[in-house]
């Protein structure tokens, strides 16, 4: 193939790279090919220079433009609609997630964990809250939107090259190198239906030049966009009452299967222990009555739920380059990203009877059950007590004021590279520092402790009122902010050196040679109220130090005019575990400049992080379980004998929650990958690649639950004993405390298996007078997800499994994006659909084999019946983005966009669990839609208009 004309597929990558093959068609009109000299870059899964970006990997380009016309606004909705990106992906959507007011996405359905992100081909340190507190990411929200040239993905494994976690491939956002004048943007725009208007401004102003022997720019951009409520929607998706499908009705305030006194916009109290079936048992305060909250009809609009969080982006780069002597530059960057996001979540719940207490956990500590209170009442003469007697409050905290959670993140990025040559050896040498610290500020937590002496004093000053009125100190004192702060540092030095070894028949055997030192630094403790167990915040920490030293080495081989061999090794040392060494090997065949083979076969790794190693925890719930010593009698069928004397029937199924430990003899995840692609340029302007793709990732690291041999009862906790009920109706002390909490540890267990099919293909027709239109389609197909748990293969391919790793945000067969370009002049319309294929409800890697099951497992919609046949699979989805720009002159260009053109809902999913809409009359369930997969419906139609000015 000429490597003059060459730029199969991502032919805007070479006139961003000045390598278009326009450009260097022209010289060769005036100049022989002797006298051409080719600019080599580098490409993102190779530290060689090259003049041809097609690697043996296949690597997608996203340029500015692209970028630009995609109607997004930032870097994490742009990378949502990448087809690559599968299960295991999340956003800002999901509410009270571990992960809170981050994004990322999870290439081949691996996880976020298993794709490594890049910022100028260097790692960044990951955010400091982990995904379900144990797999590191950076956040993709932070990335400033108007300083990025391109973004390469590398959808292959590239452990070999860049180490740890590159295991399902590479994501290497690159930014501006420089900038020439000073560029003035500004956008702002709204959705169709009410709420997440987004205004974007954006500074750029460049300075110096390389004939000056410096030059550099810096960069200002802020963004900011408003929530979207849930009660500012409407469809299938946003409904809440299934009873015309007997289903259940789950709106605030209902009575359902699961729910027979509901929290309500006001409190009542119900004299303990006594019948829920007589009216003269409760106390309403105004605002409902016994009747009326029998019957349903105290319900309330749920007026907080975000499916859309709030957040705020204010980003400042600067970047200089200059020549410090003949042939060697040295090029100085500096930034700095600040990221406010909110969360809001259901108000809590006033403990109903009693309150078990919370969890006390944190670092340096060992975890204990503390703050439980026997019986969680207000005294006989409590303001609006007419039961005469103390009585138990059924109700929401403050009234139904949403539990909030706010995140101030600022990520500082300092990089300085040297770069020159030495006797024939290009060398490069950088040092870099970068810090994320997260704050976060919760309010309309609940104390219970406090909430019970505030209830319970005698001092009118200091009482809590349940109908309202109370002062701030009060309300204070029930209900303290919360404020936290976890940081995440990550510092490196490296170095690399190529150069040409000899000429082969097709080109220079070159040889690449690095070494790298990196150290990483986690300080992300919980706050002090969930550390003493004083307030129930999501309880996820740890703290941890890791140093890793590696040596590399690369060599690419053009050995003839159609055939290039490649290979690279690495070694690593971590200080955690021990080392790690990963080969990689690939091939390009190239028999004619129309047809072209490339393949690879590597192996790769994820280094354990420090919230599996080291000191960390985090608190989930599980499932139901019997305890075997407060209820050790069962019937002849097998199930528990709730009238046996032995029994306590409150312990024979009984929600506890899990402690997730560490296990400092983890050992990393270790993979597999190939791949095996066709290159193709039947005709001038049309390009096509499919490619094939199979990675097996073996000792995957899970939490211990996940097991069949996982015994709860043989890491349960316990508490002292208590004063319970027994089977025959005694009461009296138990013989042994209940569990308070099951410690669960990690440890290397499952293996998942996946391949598939990716296809892209580009054409450009030629309108002659009427311009040219682009036609682009990218569609990646999985073959297949395997799991093997327990020596049990499952697959998931299609299903919403597996759920437990990586957020249940469902496991798609396909995705696709076909685009539509139009330019003429200083014209151009670009339109883009994006498909995300149907998948199922079960999960067989958790038992969840049938659509009953499915649509059960996760939400309470149908508790007693089985869902409607139709709900047995997610359907499929397809959304359109328009776009527009016309350039008036040099200096302004305007630009239009609509978002979900065509304003499709989002399909209903009763399987998901990360949705927005927490409601407290239903435990917690969020709306049948699914935020990672299909948030843009939820969304719904968008428009911005924008204008760029140039000088």
């Amino acid at each position: 193939m000429k490597k003059t004309t060459r730029c199969i597929l991502h032919s805007a990558v070479c006139s961003a790279l000045a390598l278009g093959a326009g450009s260097v068609h022209a010289q060769t009109t005036e100049k022989t090919s002797a006298d051409i000299k080719l600019e080599r870059i580098v490409v993102t899964g190779s530290q060689l220079p090259r003049t041809d970006q097609e690697t043996p990997s296949p690597v997608q380009v996203i340029t500015a433009a692209e970028i630009r016309a995609s109607g997004y606004t930032s870097v994490s909705e742009v990378l949502r609609d990448v087809t690559a990106n599968g299960m295991g992906t999340v956003n800002q959507g999901f509410n009270r997630a571990f992960h809170g007011g981050a994004s990322g996405i999870s290439l081949r359905g691996l996880t976020l964990g298993g794709t490594l992100l890049l910022i100028d081909g260097r790692r960044m340190a990951p955010y400091p809250l982990a995904d379900d507190g144990q797999r590191s990411f950076f956040d993709l929200s932070s990335i400033p939107f108007e300083a990025v040239e391109r973004i390469e993905i590398l959808k292959d494994g590239a452990s070999a090259v860049y180490g740890s976690d590159a295991v399902a491939g590479v994501i290497n956002v690159i930014l501006k190198k420089s900038f020439q004048g000073t560029s003035l943007s500004a956008e702002s725009g709204t959705t169709q239906h009410g709420g997440g208007t987004t205004t974007r401004v954006a500074v750029t102003h460049g300075f110096g030049s390389a004939a000056s022997g410096g030059n550099g720019y810096i960069s200002l951009e802020y963004r900011k966009q408003e929530k979207i409520l849930v009660n500012q929607r409407s469809g299938e998706w946003t409904r809440m009452d299934w009873r015309g499908v007997g289903g259940e009705d789950l709106r605030p305030g209902a009575v359902n299967a699961g729910v027979s006194l509901p929290r309500l916009t006001t409190a009542y109290l119900q004299i303990p222990g006594s019948s829920i079936d007589t009216a003269a048992n409760f106390a309403f305060y105004p605002g409902c009555t016994y009747a009326a909250m029998s019957t349903s009809q105290c319900r309330y609009r749920d007026t907080w739920s975000a499916i859309q969080p709030a957040s705020e982006n204010l980003n400042v780069l600067a970047a200089y380059n200059t020549q410090v002597a003949a042939g060697w530059d040295l090029n100085l960057n500096a930034a700095v990203f600040n990221a406010k996001n909110q969360q809001i979540g259901e108000p809590q719940a006033i403990p109903y009877g009693s309150f078990g207490g919370n969890i006390a956990a944190g670092p340096r500590q060992i975890a204990r059950l503390v703050g439980a209170i026997d019986n969680f009442t207000v005294p006989a003469n409590y303001p609006g007590n007419t039961l005469g007697v103390p009585a138990w409050v059924i109700g929401s905290f403050t009234t139904g004021q949403p539990y909030t959670t706010d995140f101030d993140t600022t990520s500082t990025r300092l990089v300085a590279e040297l770069s020159g040559l030495l006797s024939g050896w290009e060398i490069k040498s950088a040092v870099g520092f970068t810090r994320i610290e997260t704050k976060t500020e919760v309010t309309n937590a609940l104390n219970p402790g406090n909430l019970n002496i505030a209830l319970n004093t005698s001092d009118p000053a200091r009482r809590f009122l349940l109908g309202g009125g109370n002062s701030a100190a009060v309300t204070n004192f029930v209900s303290p902010k919360i404020s936290n702060k976890q940081t995440s540092e990550l510092s490196f030095v490296d170095a690399s050196a190529a150069r040409e070894l000899m000429k082969l028949a097709g080109g220079p055997l070159s040889l690449g040679l690095g070494i790298s030192y990196i150290t990483k630094a986690l300080n992300a403790p919980n706050s002090k109220e969930s550390q003493d167990g004083s307030m129930a915040t999501i309880v996820a920490f740890a703290e941890g130090k890791e140093k890793s030293t590696a040596l590399f080495a690369e060599l690419a081989a053009p050995v003839s005019k159609s055939l290039e061999l490649a290979a690279a090794l690495r070694y690593d040392h971590f200080d955690t575990y021990g080392n790690s060494a990963t080969p990689k090997f690939g091939f390009k065949f190239s028999p004619t400049p129309k047809f072209a083979l490339r393949g690879t076969v590597s192996k790769g790794f994820r280094a354990p992080a420090a919230t599996e190693t080291s000191d960390a925890g985090s608190l989930f719930g599980f499932n139901g379980i019997r305890d075997p010593q407060l209820c050790p009698t069962l019937n002849a069928d097998g199930t528990p004998n709730l009238t046996a004397a032995t029994n306590v029937p409150a312990f024979c199924n009984y929600g506890v929650p899990y402690l997730q430990g560490t296990n400092k003899s983890i050992q990393p995840e270790k993979s597999t990958s190939y791949t095996l692609g066709l290159i193709l340029e039947p005709v001038k302007g049309w390009s096509t690649t499919l490619d094939y793709y199979k990675i097996e990732l073996k000792n995957q690291i899970v939490s211990a639950t996940s097991l069949a041999s996982f015994n709860p009862t043989d890491f349960a906790v316990r508490a002292s004993p208590q004063q319970v009920t027994f089977g025959d109706g005694r009461t009296g002390l138990s013989r042994v405390g209940p569990i308070a909490y099951v410690n669960a540890p990690f440890v290397n267990a499952n293996t998942t298996a996946t391949s598939g099919l990716e296809l892209e293909s580009r054409y450009q027709f030629n309108l002659t007078q009427y311009g040219k239109l682009t036609a682009a389609f990218q569609y990646t197909h999985t073959l297949n997800y395997d799991i093997t748990v327990n020596g049990v293969k499952y697959k998931l391919a299609g299903t919403h499994g597996p759920a437990f790793v990586g957020g249940n945000t469902g496991n798609p067969r396909g995705r696709a994006q076909t685009s539509f370009t139009w330019e003429q002049g200083a014209t151009s319309v670009s339109v883009t659909t994006n498909y995300i294929s149907s998948f199922g409800v079960t999960d067989p890697s958790l038992g969840i084999n049938t659509c009953a099951d499915g649509t059960r497992a996760f939400t309470r919609y149908f508790q007693t019946v089985d869902a409607p046949s139709q709900y047995c699979k997610v359907k499929a989805f397809y959304y359109t983005n328009l776009s527009a720009q016309h350039q008036l002159n040099k200096a302004w260009t305007l630009r239009l966009s609509v978002t979900n053109l065509f304003d499709a809902n989002p399909p209903v999913d009763f399987s998901t669990y990360g949705s927005a809409g927490q409601n407290p009359s239903s435990s917690g369930t969020g709306l049948p839609y699914n935020p990672a997969m299909h948030q843009i419906g939820a969304v719904g139609r968008a428009y911005s208009v924008g204008v760029n000015y140039k000088f």
